[in-house]
């Protein structure tokens, strides 16, 4: 008998990366005509937006939590 192999991810579901805000609970980034909101102190980004993720690892008051692939 087959086991069926579940998946880690659901289809279509993208990995994030979270970050920690350490001086905000709640603001909102511009970014290339985009924004990034932090609820909560916290910020998630899809993996593969290289440039967001460029970004927050450039400043000192971001904090990522878990990392990129």
């Amino acid at each position: 008998m087959a086991t069926k192999k579940t998946p880690d991810a659901a289809p279509g579901a993208s990995a994030t990366v979270t970050y920690r805000d350490k001086t905000y609970t709640s603001r909102v980034l511009i970014l290339s005509k985009r924004e990034l909101k932090v609820a909560g102190g916290q910020l998630q980004i899809e993996e593969g937006d290289t440039e967001a993720l460029a970004y927050l690892d450039a400043r000192a008051d971001f904090e990522r939590l878990t990392p990129a692939g």
